[in-house]
């Protein structure tokens, strides 16, 4: 790869939904059977929206809200893979790739331990990267703030996105 370089970019996303009867509960793509679900303009997808997040502000192309705002009713109870499949296409025609993806899920419950696989390759596909350069953690809040009252569950995720740039001389 003589003439080549690489420039890296780091880009962190964050979310929180409110916890609701009558919704269904979707994180990462994965429906999850729960008594509550998450509220939003969308399907409420908190994992999903910080990982749309992280890529959009790692290549430097703004926020979720800027390409999809809750005000616009196309929007309204949209699977939120769509939004990242959208936002998969923008950071590719950047020349942008995932190096790796970390997320957090922060949930008092339901337990999810059982769907990280699950989520880890339904992310995987939407972002279009290896199996392998995502991985998924999952934490309670110890009965802490909205989280840890089961009145919410947020997602942190955290990219590293490289490119090639030919070489100055």
């Amino acid at each position: 790869m003589e003439g080549l370089e690489y420039e890296y970019r780091t880009g962190i996303g964050t979310d929180i939904h409110r916890l609701v009867p009558e919704r269904r509960l979707v994180l990462g793509g994965v429906i999850i059977p729960f008594e509550l679900g998450l509220l939003g303009h969308s399907d409420g997808d908190a994992v999903l929206h910080a990982v749309a997040d992280a890529i959009l502000g790692a290549a430097g192309l703004g926020d979720i809200g800027t390409f999809f705002p809750d005000t616009d009713p196309q929007y309204r109870d949209i699977d939120s893979g769509e939004l990242v499949t959208h936002v998969q296409q923008l950071y590719k025609k950047s020349g942008w790739q995932i190096v790796n993806l970390d997320i957090i899920i922060h949930a008092q419950a339901p337990k999810m331990g059982p769907y990280k696989g699950q989520i880890k390759r339904i992310v995987a596909g939407l972002v279009d990267t290896d199996f392998a350069n995502v991985n998924i953690k999952a934490k309670t809040n110890e009965g802490l703030d909205a989280v840890g009252r089961c009145e919410a569950i947020a997602a942190t995720a955290m990219v590293l996105l490289r490119r090639r740039l030919k070489h100055r001389l």
